[in-house]
C-alpha cells in the first residue's frame, strides 16, 4: 500500500494521476470526502464492484453509492430530467446530498443489482471530483469501513483497517464530516428522505412536499 498526502482542496495533478491509474487498472484507493474517508473504485469494473464489498464485509448485490465530478457525469448514469432534481441539485451541490435517482439502462446493474435506481452525489471537497473528472465517470463513494462499523476519520484509520486490500491511500488529514451525507430518494412520484445526516431534515423539509 502507498500513502501519498494531498491537499484535497488543490490536489496535487501528479495525485491525481496516480490515484486514477489505480483506479483504471482495478485497484482501490482511499481517500477523505467532506464527510468521511471513502473508498474509491471504478464502478463501471464490476470485479473491482465484487472486490469493494467482499472488503468491507458486504454482500455482493449491496448498492455503491457514486461521486460524480459535476452534473453532466450524474446523466452519465441517471435520469435528471426532473425540476426536483434541478432545484435540489442547484441548491445542494457540491455537497453532502445523495440523491436516488432512476438508473439509466446503460449504467451497469452491478452498481445497485436489481434496484433501477442509482444514490449519487457531487461532494463538496475538490479532489474525489478531480479524480472522477480524470477518470471520465463516477468513483465510487462508499465510507471506509467494515459493515455497520463507525466511519474513518483519518488516512491512518483507514490504512490500519486495511492494511492489505488497497493500493493506496490519499492522506488528507483529518476528515471533518461529524455526519454522513444526507440521503433523498427522487425515484418515486414524491421524495423520501432515506437518511439525515449532515444536511439537517429542517433544511430539506420544502423539498419533501
Amino acid at each position: 500500500m502507498k500513502i501519498l498526502s494531498v491537499d484535497p482542496r488543490e490536489p496535487a495533478e501528479e495525485v491525481i494521476r496516480q490515484a486514477v491509474e489505480i483506479l483504471e487498472a482495478g485497484g482501490v484507493c482511499g481517500l477523505p470526502t467532506e464527510t468521511f474517508y471513502g473508498l474509491a473504485v471504478d464502478p463501471f469494473n464490476p470485479d473491482a464492484l465484487l472486490r469493494l464489498n467482499k472488503l468491507k464485509g458486504k454482500a455482493s448485490g449491496e448498492p455503491v453509492l457514486l461521486l460524480a465530478a459535476d452534473l453532466s457525469q450524474v446523466a452519465l448514469v441517471a435520469g435528471t430530467g426532473s425540476r426536483l432534481f434541478r432545484a435540489l441539485a442547484h441548491e445542494f451541490w457540491p455537497g453532502p446530498l445523495t440523491l436516488v435517482l432512476p438508473m439509466l439502462p446503460e449504467t451497469p446493474d452491478e452498481i445497485a443489482p436489481g434496484r433501477g435506481t442509482v444514490a449519487v452525489r457531487v461532494p463538496g471537497l475538490a479532489l474525489p471530483r478531480l479524480l472522477a473528472a480524470r477518470l471520465g465517470r463516477p468513483i465510487s463513494g462508499v465510507s471506509a469501513n467494515l459493515h455497520d462499523q463507525p466511519p474513518c476519520h483519518e488516512a491512518a484509520e483507514v490504512a490500519q483497517l486495511f492494511p492489505d486490500e488497497l493500493e493506496l491511500v490519499l492522506d488528507g488529514g483529518i476528515a471533518p464530516g461529524k455526519a454522513p451525507s444526507s440521503i433523498l430518494d427522487l425515484s418515486g412520484h414524491e421524495a423520501k428522505l432515506l437518511r439525515e445526516g449532515a444536511i439537517p431534515a429542517a433544511t430539506l423539509e420544502r423539498f419533501l412536499h
